[in-house]
């Protein structure tokens, strides 16, 4: 548990530099899946300060909005602003979800990305107040999928249309780990500590990184 948001975007942004120098050193590079949402800002923005050997790190993401290229509601948007037009990685090595397609085509050409690829070094994962993780929200037909990459419809968060990696994608990445902060989070902890099954609670082996507003001690 850490103290507060700051806190603990500092620690995972320094988990993740640790994570990233581990992996080029045994595999000659890094291959990281980010979250998107409010949550994984802060650590993007501590991120861009450590010195890092950006030109071995290949970055995807975990699911995107339907919505047009640029357009500033999707999350390749926001760590762009926040964290890759800071760094010295080739464009090349930046693989958004061309979610802008819809969501059926989208998913189909991540999913042909990722087919032959090894698995993910690290994803980064928020939750929502809901449980959802990524795209894979509770009782949506995309979170039972077994695809690679999923189609999303109908999200209870706007908009309903979205591109989602797998349970099945997630689970075989390396390390999966959870940023989640806030108060407004500590229900789901709570329902996940006592063995609900939403959606983040099915990221198994994975590493919780929560702030002390988030922590759900002494709720009855």
């Amino acid at each position: 548990m850490h103290h507060d948001l700051e806190q603990l975007s500092a620690a995972v942004a320094q988990r993740i530099g640790n994570l990233l120098v581990q992996a080029i050193a045994i595999r000659g590079t890094f291959r990281i899946a980010l979250a998107g949402g409010e949550t994984p800002r802060r650590c993007y923005e501590n991120l861009r300060h450590h010195d890092l050997d950006w030109p071995h790190v290949e970055v995807y993401f975990c699911d995107e909005r339907c919505l047009p290229r640029g357009d500033a509601g999707r999350n390749d948007s926001m760590a762009h602003e926040t964290l890759l037009r800071y760094i010295a990685i080739p464009p090349g090595n930046i693989h958004a979800i061309p979610a802008e397609h819809g969501a059926q085509a989208a998913a189909a050409e991540y999913a042909a990305l990722l087919e032959h690829a090894p698995p993910f070094d690290l994803v980064l994962l928020g939750m929502g107040e809901d449980g959802h993780t990524a795209s894979l929200f509770p009782d949506n037909p995309a979170t039972e999928q077994a695809g690679i990459v999923v189609p999303v419809f109908g999200a209870p968060k706007p908009p309903p249309e979205r591109v989602s990696i797998g349970m099945g994608t997630l689970n075989a990445a390396r390390v999966k780990l959870f940023l989640v902060a806030g108060a407004g989070k500590r229900e789901a902890l709570w329902r996940i500590a006592h063995g609900v099954a939403l959606p983040a609670a099915r990221v198994t082996g994975a590493e919780w990184h929560v702030d002390r507003a988030a922590w759900p001690d002494g709720k009855n």
